[in-house]
């Protein structure tokens, strides 16, 4: 543990950012895989979880949590895997 009082503060907050960072990261891979698997079983709930695989998305890639070429790259997966089912 450091010993300066600025450090100790910084230490504590990287911890935080970084518990913030893995809960919004897990919560991407999540919906992103009930999306992925909604689109394959042809479910009739693919637009809402599109949305808020969208929605998790872009809020990660504004917190800079995920960078915003990857964000795009995701959605764009995604998209681009629904229109390949829908056609």
């Amino acid at each position: 543990m450091p010993n300066i009082k600025s450090v100790m503060k910084d230490v504590k907050k990287s911890r935080l950012n970084h518990l913030r960072n893995v809960s919004a990261k897990s919560k991407i891979k999540t919906l992103s895989k009930k999306t992925r698997l909604a689109i394959d079983e042809k479910a009739d709930n693919i637009q809402v979880l599109m949305s808020e695989s969208f929605s998790a998305i872009d809020k990660a890639a504004k917190r800079g949590i995920i960078h915003p070429n990857q964000a795009a790259r995701r959605k764009s997966r995604l998209a681009k895997k629904l229109q390949k089912a829908n056609a």
